[in-house]
């Protein structure tokens, strides 16, 4: 690096504080690739964090455009360099990543990397992140690795406090998933109280107005009018909660973030492999995400519990001003037509009755042992 000691001690000082700015993990992981390619002057930065199924939960990158990222296809399983770091627990610098015996190739979109260094972020023992850079923008002038010890020293730093960062980041987003799961209990049990006492009410005086209707017609009216206010209360309850139930993280997170974390806990509970891959160029509209996110779970749901599949996909990206979804699975598929006609599948009608209720469309793709996808597209703000 061309910095002196005090500018290069505040370039590691800024970078400390932002990291420990941010309680999103998506926000920490960001900010830690963009700290390490700018304060180690590399072309191109990436962190991963693996899943436990051979690939990465999620994985951020900077220095590549979102065409290019977009271009590179699907994540990178854990294999080769990336592999060695999580396994080893060891720091690996290159001259050219392309000459080492485990390098194993890139993707046909993926842009040419040369000098290398990567490191794993740890918590204890527990490897929980690989960082690395590529393409030092100075490079040596013998024609060894652009990175020097003093860059992988610098990076030894910024791995220890991510670590602390990225815990940090997990505990939030665990406590706040525990919170959302407590409000909804008491919004189910409040829910339950509330409307049942008034639908038992309804019922009591309905028969009552059935038993007065031949001997006291002033009487039978009066409670069928009752029955008609008791009707009017219990739906506005149920459309309050309905309002109380949208998805807080909706409002604080976005759609994306919302329907990656609903995956990744989805794919720790289940002993399908359950995805998640996409973007969105902009905010949707809010009526629009919510149905989005509900048709999403409803998807999941059935593809979890009813398909058998091995495998379920979630893909979510734009589509002209707005986006379209997919929830593909491999299960055991069935025949759409067989099931419209015989008025089954609830979900379906549901899932329907959302994407029109937003203007949007939901396609059903289905075969008896050929799997389903689940398209629903919305037209955006």
């Amino acid at each position: 690096m061309s910095q002196g000691p005090g500018s290069g001690l505040s370039a590691v000082s800024s970078a400390l504080l932002a990291m420990s700015r941010h309680l999103e993990v998506r926000d920490v992981l960001k900010t830690i690739v963009v700290s390490a390619r700018e304060l180690l002057d590399a072309q191109y930065a990436a962190l991963g964090v693996p899943d436990d199924h051979g690939g990465f939960a999620q994985f951020v990158v900077d220095g590549i455009s979102d065409e290019q990222w977009r271009a590179i296809g699907p994540l990178p399983r854990q294999h080769g360099i990336l592999a060695a770091m999580l396994k080893d627990a060891g720091t690996e610098r290159l001259a050219d990543v392309r000459m080492d015996p485990r390098f194993e190739g890139w993707p046909a979109a993926h842009p040419e990397m040369s000098d290398f260094l990567g490191m794993p972020i740890r918590d204890g023992d527990e490897i929980i992140g690989a960082l690395f850079l590529a393409n030092k923008n100075h490079p040596a002038p013998d024609g060894g690795c652009g990175f020097t010890e003093e860059d992988e020293d610098l990076l030894a730093i910024l791995a220890q406090h991510a670590a602390i960062a990225l815990t940090n980041a997990r505990l939030y987003e665990r406590s706040r998933e525990l919170t959302i799961a407590e409000e909804r209990s008491r919004l189910a049990h409040e829910l339950h109280d509330a409307v049942s006492q008034k639908l038992f009410s309804l019922r009591l005086t309905a028969q009552a107005a059935t038993a007065l209707v031949d001997r006291d017609t002033a009487r039978a009216k009066d409670a069928l009018n009752q029955v008609a206010a008791l009707a009017a209360e219990a739906a506005d309850e149920l459309r309050a909660a309905v309002v109380e139930l949208r998805p807080a993280a909706l409002d604080e997170d976005g759609l994306v973030a919302t329907l990656r974390t609903h995956v990744q806990v989805l794919d720790r509970v289940h002993s399908a492999r359950v995805t998640y891959r996409g973007h969105l160029a902009c905010a949707l509209p809010a009526t629009q995400e919510e149905a989005v996110l509900r048709v999403a779970q409803e998807a999941l749901h059935n593809a979890l519990r009813h398909s058998g599949a091995e495998r379920v996909d979630v893909l979510l990206e734009p589509h002209g001003r707005g986006a379209v979804l997919r929830v593909t699975d491999d299960g055991a598929g069935f025949d759409p037509e067989a099931v419209r006609h015989a008025g089954r599948h609830l979900g379906l009608v549901s899932m329907r009755d959302r994407a029109d209720g937003v203007g949007g469309t939901l396609t059903v793709t289905s075969e008896p042992g050929q799997g389903t996808t689940i398209q629903m597209e919305v037209p955006g703000g």
